[in-house]
C-alpha cells in the first residue's frame, strides 16, 4: 500500500465532524465537557433545540470490516463489543481519562489494555450508548 499523505493540503475533504443526536442533551454536552475537559468552540439555538460544537484536533475516517472490527475489538475489549459507529480519541493520559468520564456519566467497557502496536487503550460508553476507544500513542508518536 502507498504511504498515506496526512494534512494533504490538496485533498477532497478538509474537514471531518461527526454530528451526535443525543436524547439526553445536557447529560452527554457534561460527558465531553467536564470528562474530556473540552470547551465548546460554538453553539447555536433554533427554536427549543440547541447544538454545541467541540474541536477535537485532527480528524481521520477509520473504516474496517467486519472482521478487522471484531480483531480490534478483541484487542480492546476483549470480545465483539462496538457498534456500526465507534470513536476513538487521543489523549494524552488514557487512565486520567477514563477516570474523568466514568465520573461524568460514562461506563467502562475495559480498562486500559497495551495493544500489539504499543499504544495504550481502554474503552467506554457514552451516556448516548456510543462506544468511546480511548488512547495513548507510546511514547514518542504525536
Amino acid at each position: 500500500m502507498a504511504e498515506i499523505a496526512r494534512g494533504r493540503s490538496d485533498s477532497p475533504v478538509l474537514q471531518l465532524r461527526v454530528a451526535l443526536t443525543a436524547s439526553n442533551y445536557s447529560s452527554l454536552v457534561e460527558f465531553y465537557r467536564a470528562g474530556l475537559g473540552m470547551e465548546p468552540a460554538d453553539s447555536w439555538t433554533s427554536g427549543d433545540g440547541r447544538g454545541l460544537m467541540f474541536e477535537m484536533g485532527h480528524a481521520t475516517l477509520e473504516v474496517f470490516d467486519e472482521g478487522y472490527a471484531r480483531f480490534v475489538d478483541e484487542i480492546e475489549v476483549g470480545a465483539q463489543a462496538s457498534g456500526h459507529v465507534r470513536l476513538a480519541l487521543q489523549v494524552p493520559d488514557v487512565a486520567a481519562a477514563v477516570d474523568r468520564l466514568v465520573q461524568h456519566g460514562a461506563t467502562l467497557v475495559h480498562p486500559v489494555v497495551t495493544t500489539p502496536w504499543g499504544d495504550l487503550s481502554a474503552r467506554v460508553e457514552a451516556p448516548d450508548g456510543l462506544q468511546v476507544t480511548l488512547f495513548q500513542s507510546k511514547a514518542g508518536d504525536a
